[in-house]
């Protein structure tokens, strides 16, 4: 991907941009902000997912066919991952029967966020982007999922992929 530091500006800023949109379209109380975000975490999803599926059809079309959804897994976790924020998933974890966790230590879209707990609120909009990316790479290879995030400590994250079956 293009200089790291750019890409950190231009994600902060796209997820800065459609929250301020939000409020000033919806109102900053009641139903009306809660709607708002709730649409702006969509729409960041959506653009991950687009995102997802272009890069994934760039970084694969040169390698050998995946033998099953493990492979592809992994090949999420290492190659995919590293190429888009310049280190592996540091731990993969499955129950092999359609649920995988992607553990990143110190995820590149928290680690400018301050570690203090004051942030913790706020780790889920910078996240639903990468949920879209996983998503919709994963979409690409031919498998069906949901993907969700959890913060328990910045800057760690948790990606769980739930594979759905055809």
């Amino acid at each position: 991907m293009a200089d790291e530091a750019l890409f950190l500006l231009l994600h902060n800023e796209m997820v800065a941009g459609l929250y301020r949109a939000a409020e000033q379209g919806e109102g900053v109380s009641g139903a009306g902000a809660a709607l708002g975000n709730g649409r702006c975490t969509t729409k960041l999803e959506s653009m991950g997912f687009r995102v997802g599926q272009g890069l994934i059809e760039r970084f694969t079309k040169d390698t050998a066919r995946f033998k099953d959804e493990l492979d592809i897994m992994k090949f999420i976790c290492k190659d995919f991952w590293t190429t888009v924020f310049r280190k592996q998933i540091d731990n993969l974890r499955t129950n092999h029967q359609g649920i995988y966790v992607l553990q990143d230590n110190k995820f590149r879209l928290l680690t400018q966020m301050s570690a203090g707990k004051q942030y913790l609120e706020h780790a889920p909009k910078y996240l639903a982007f990468t949920c879209g990316l996983i998503r919709g790479g994963l979409s690409n290879l031919g498998i069906k999922s949901i993907v969700t995030a959890e913060v328990s400590s910045m800057p760690a994250c948790k990606f769980q992929v739930m594979i759905q079956k055809m």
